[in-house]
C-alpha cells in the first residue's frame, strides 16, 4: 500500500472542492483491533440493511474463535455479535473461517455470505444466516477436488447476492483447478453450477451486479489483453455465457486493476473504478454501456495543490438522488482517504478527508462500499490500520428517508418487500400509481405487498403515518403470457393473448414480426397475426420487460 507523508497546514489550504450541498461525517463506532492486530474490517465487507432496519456485515478475523464473525450494527453505532465462525472448537470444517464478503439480504429476509476458507474442503462456503444468528451451510467449495464439481473453485471473497430469478449469484477466485476463477448459480435449496474464466475473459473476477436486461455485468482484477493483463469488464448470462466487453489498458491509459463490483447508473450505464492507472496510476472512475462502448470518466490524482484521493477499492454507490458515491483508501487532506461524488456527467466532489481530527479517531483508510440506508445517510467503515482508526460512520448529505426493495421487480400476484421507516400505520402501498389490495407490516423497518392486478412500472409509493415514502428506483412489473385463443392461422386470424402485466404493452411480435394490437385489460391483448408472420412465439413487450408464449404459433399458409 502506497504512503504519504502528512502535509503543512499551509498546503493543506489549498484541499478538496468543497460540495455544494452541507454533508456531516459522524464516526459512530470503534472496531478493536483482533487477535491478527487488525480489525478485521477490510475489503469488500458489503454492509446490508436489514428487515429490522440496522445494518448487517461480517469482521474477517474477530469472534470468539478469531475466525470471524457476522455483526450487527444500529445506526446509531450500536455493534452486537450474531454469530463466530469456526464455532465447533476450531476445526472450521463445518462453518469455514475468513468471512471477508460481508453479507447481502434476500428476498426471505435472511441474510447470505461466503466464507473465504475452511469448510469440508479448505476452500470456503456459502451460507445464510438470521438476524437472530441462526445459521445454514449451503455449499462447501471443493477447490476441483470432486469428479462432480471439478471447476467450482474456491476462495469466494464476495457474498453472492440475489437475482431476480430467486438464486443467487457470485464469484470465486483461486486457481484449484487450473480456471481463473468462476461465475456460479447457486439455489436456495444449496445447489451450485460453477461457470469457469478463461483469462481472456478475465481472472480473479470481482462481484457482478445484474442488470436490468437480466444478464449480469462486471470486472475482473487481472486477464484479458495479453499484452497488458490489467483486467477486463465482463459480461455474463444466467446461464453461464461470459464474454470481455473491455480489455484495460492500465497506465497512462484507462486503468489497471479493477476492484469492486459495478453499479447501473440512472443513466443505463455501467459505473467501476479502477484501483491503478489512468492518467496519473492512482485509479479511475469509468463508465461502460451493455453493448461494450467504454469511457474514461476521471482519473484521480494526490499531487499538490488538488491533494486530491487515490487508489479507489470499493467501487460506487447509487444514491437515491441518482449521484454515485465512493471512497478511496488514500490521499485526500491528510493522506488517510476521501469520500467523493460524481454525477452522470462526470463531475467528481471530493467531499470528505479522513483523518480530519487530532489522532484520527475519525478513522482512516476507507475500503469498503457505502451503503445508503433508507433514512437517506449513506453509512460505511474505515479499516484502519495496525496502529488504531478503524470506525464505522455515517455520512448525511442531506437526501430523504425513502423506500428500498431487495428485489426491484416482479410479477402480478407476486410479494414485493419494502426496507425502510415509519411502517407501523402504512395506510396503502401502490405500484406506478395502483394501489395494492393486500400488503403486510411486518415491523416499522419492514413491509410486504402483493403486485396487484394492472400495476405500472414505475415508482412505488407508501403512504406511512409520517408521510409518503417513495422508491429510490422504479419497480419493473413482469409480463407473463400464460395463452392464445387459437395456435395456429394464417395471416390475419385474430387472436387473443391471455396472460399477466400486460396493460404497458408496447410491442407483439409473431415469430420475431411485429403485429398491431390494442389492450383489452391488464390480462388480455387482442391482435391478428401480421403479414409476413413466422411461425414460433408469440411476445409481448413492456416497459417491465418480454414475456413470450410457452408454446409455438404456426403461422399456416
Amino acid at each position: 500500500m502506497k504512503r504519504r507523508t502528512l502535509l503543512s497546514i499551509f498546503t493543506l489550504a489549498l484541499l478538496l472542492v468543497a460540495a455544494a450541498t452541507a454533508q456531516t461525517y459522524v464516526p459512530l463506532y470503534t472496531y478493536p483491533n483482533t487477535i491478527s492486530n487488525s480489525t478485521g474490517v477490510a475489503a469488500p465487507a458489503l454492509l446490508s440493511q436489514g428487515p429490522d432496519g440496522a445494518l448487517y456485515s461480517t469482521i474477517q478475523s474477530n469472534g470468539t474463535y478469531n475466525s470471524g464473525s457476522v455483526y450487527r450494527m444500529t445506526t446509531a453505532g450500536s455493534y452486537s455479535l450474531v454469530y463466530s465462525f469456526c464455532a465447533e472448537g476450531g476445526h472450521c470444517l463445518v462453518t469455514g473461517t475468513d468471512p471477508w464478503g460481508g453479507v447481502t439480504l434476500g428476498t426471505d429476509g435472511n441474510l447470505y455470505g461466503t466464507t473465504a476458507t475452511g469448510g469440508a474442503e479448505g476452500a470456503g462456503t456459502v451460507f445464510k444466516i438470521t438476524d437472530t444468528g441462526t445459521w445454514t451451510k449451503l455449499w462447501d467449495f471443493t477447490a476441483g477436488t470432486t469428479s462432480q464439481h471439478l471447476n467450482d473453485e474456491g476462495d469466494p471473497l464476495y457474498a453472492p447476492f440475489q437475482g431476480t430469478d430467486g438464486n443467487f449469484y457470485g464469484t470465486d477466485a483461486s486457481v484449484y483447478s487450473g480456471t481463473y476463477g468462476v461465475f456460479y448459480k447457486i439455489t436456495t435449496k444449496g445447489k451450485l453450477t460453477a461457470y469457469p474464466f478463461d483469462y481472456t475473459n478475465g481472472y480473479n473476477p470481482n462481484l457482478p451486479t445484474q442488470g436490468t436486461d437480466g444478464n449480469f455485468y462486471g470486472t475482473a482484477q487481472a486477464g484479458g489483453d495479453p499484452t497488458c493483463r490489467c483486467g477486463t469488464v465482463y459480461k455474463a448470462t444466467a446461464g453461464g455465457k461470459i464474454t470481455a466487453l473491455h480489455n484495460f489498458k492500465g497506465y497512462p491509459t484507462d486503468g489497471t486493476r479493477p476492484i469492486g463490483a459495478l453499479v447501473q447508473g440512472s443513466d443505463g450505464d455501467f459505473w467501476g473504478t479502477t484501483y491503478e492507472g489512468g492518467a496519473n496510476n492512482e485509479g479511475t472512475i469509468f463508465k461502460i454501456s451493455a453493448s461494450g462502448t467504454y469511457t474514461l470518466v476521471y482519473s484521480f490524482q494526490y499531487a499538490s495543490p488538488q491533494l486530491l484521493g487515490e487508489l479507489p477499492v470499493a467501487g460506487l454507490t447509487l444514491g437515491s438522488d441518482n449521484n454515485l458515491y465512493g471512497v478511496t483508501e488514500l490521499g485526500g487532506a491528510h493522506g488517510y482517504g476521501t469520500i467523493f461524488q460524481v454525477t452522470n456527467a462526470g463531475d467528481v466532489t471530493f467531499l470528505h478527508s479522513f483523518c480530519s481530527v487530532t489522532g484520527c479517531t475519525d478513522g482512516i483508510v476507507p475500503q469498503t462500499p457505502l451503503v445508503q440506508h433508507t433514512n437517506g445517510k449513506f453509512y460505511g467503515t474505515a479499516s484502519g490500520n495496525s496502529l488504531c482508526c478503524g470506525v464505522f460512520y455515517s455520512f448525511d448529505m442531506g437526501l430523504p428517508p425513502f423506500t428500498r426493495l431487495p428485489a426491484t421487480q416482479g410479477k402480478v400476484g407476486s410479494t414485493a418487500q419494502f426496507l425502510g421507516q415509519s411502517f407501523t400505520g402504512a395506510s396503502s402501498v401502490s405500484f406506478g400509481g395502483t394501489p395494492a389490495t393486500s400488503f403486510k407490516v411486518v415491523s416499522d423497518t419492514f413491509l410486504t405487498a402483493k403486485v396487484p392486478v394492472g400495476a405500472l412500472t414505475g415508482v412505488v409509493s407508501i403512504v406511512t403515518s409520517t408521510g409518503t415514502l417513495l422508491g429510490s428506483h422504479n419497480f419493473k412489473v413482469l409480463p407473463a403470457v400464460t395463452g392464445l385463443s387459437v395456435s395456429s392461422g394464417t395471416v390475419g386470424t385474430p387472436v387473443t393473448i391471455t396472460g399477466t402485466g400486460l396493460t404497458q404493452a408496447s410491442k407483439v411480435t409473431f415469430g420475431g414480426v411485429k403485429a398491431t394490437f390494442s389492450v383489452t385489460n391488464d390480462s388480455t391483448i387482442a391482435t391478428t397475426v401480421p403479414t409476413g408472420a413466422k411461425t414460433g412465439k408469440v411476445a409481448v413487450t413492456t416497459p417491465g420487460g418480454a414475456a413470450s408464449s410457452a408454446a409455438t404459433f404456426t403461422v399456416t399458409p
